[in-house]
């Protein structure tokens, strides 16, 4: 009865220890390198913050972006933005088998926000990403590519919000 017990103990501990981890736990030692927040037509979207262990992280190292929403969207919303932007940031040339497959991932790693819920992607080069929702780990993409792709959207210098960007990266910072 005793080692049922102890059994039982040991899988509650480890259930609880794998709920309570989040993004933090793949990427030790990250901190903020910058953080900004969108804007449309002066209504506030989400506060974005980067992590990183580099002072100026890259497409070639770890890093976690966290976006904390100050307004309702629903899932679908966030995937076809983020669709949009992926096509626009990739040209004509993306093959739509592979926009398919990238559109399913998003739809199930996203959920539905309201305000003060964080999404946060954690990207991990040469692999692909994962996406945490309130820190808890909802999805993971094993496609470097898709990360690469959907990443850009805020890091590549052809974003459609370059002070964000700046931000982010810790080139500027917002006056307050």
């Amino acid at each position: 009865m005793l080692s049922k017990v102890s059994g039982l103990a040991l899988a509650l501990l480890l259930g609880t220890t794998a709920a309570l981890a989040d993004w933090r736990d793949d990427l030790p030692g990250a901190r903020a390198v910058g953080t900004g927040e969108l804007k449309w037509f002066g209504i506030a979207i989400y506060e974005a913050r980067l992590w990183s262990r580099e002072v100026s992280p890259a497409l070639d190292q770890p890093f976690a972006l966290e976006l904390t929403y100050h307004r309702e969207f629903k899932r679908d919303t966030l995937v076809e933005v983020s669709l949009e932007e992926i096509r626009r940031l990739g040209g004509e040339g993306l093959d739509p088998k592979r926009l398919a497959q990238w559109t399913f991932e998003m739809h199930e790693a996203f959920v539905d926000v309201v305000p003060g819920q964080s999404i946060t992607g954690l990207y991990l080069p040469g692999r692909g990403c994962r996406f945490y929702v309130d820190g808890q780990l909802r999805r993971e993409v094993a496609d470097p590519d898709f990360a690469r792709a959907f990443f850009a959207i805020w890091l590549d210098p052809r974003t459609r919000n370059p002070e964000l960007r700046r931000r982010l990266l810790g080139f500027e910072v917002a006056a307050e």
